[in-house]
């Protein structure tokens, strides 16, 4: 499953790439200070993602979690498990997004 960068994402490498190093590198090391593995890492950020209701993000951190090996159904249940956190539509809503990339 191949799946290309944002172009939003791309143009602001292009024309700020000491900021976004930055911020990358500020990921990892939050990453990197506990015991959390990356996939589950990513199932995390996914459902912040979501709960900021952010699509782009959502859209990335599905791309992330099936590249390191999380299963559509995995991620699945990741969003359902939102529903009295976030609320029902707010989940319709990010299970659209993740759909977006798993179908």
């Amino acid at each position: 499953m191949n799946h290309k960068i944002a172009s939003h994402y791309e143009m602001v490498k292009k024309y700020h790439p000491e900021y976004l190093e930055a911020v990358e590198k500020l990921g990892l090391t939050a990453k990197d200070a506990g015991p959390i593995d990356e996939k589950t890492a990513q199932l995390i950020q996914l459902a912040a993602s979501i709960a900021s209701k952010s699509e782009g993000a959502t859209h990335s951190h599905t791309k992330r979690a099936l590249k390191l090996g999380a299963s559509k159904e995995e991620i699945r249940h990741c969003v359902l498990i939102l529903t009295n956190t976030l609320g029902f539509p707010a989940v319709m809503a990010g299970l659209s997004w993740v759909n977006d990339i798993l179908e």
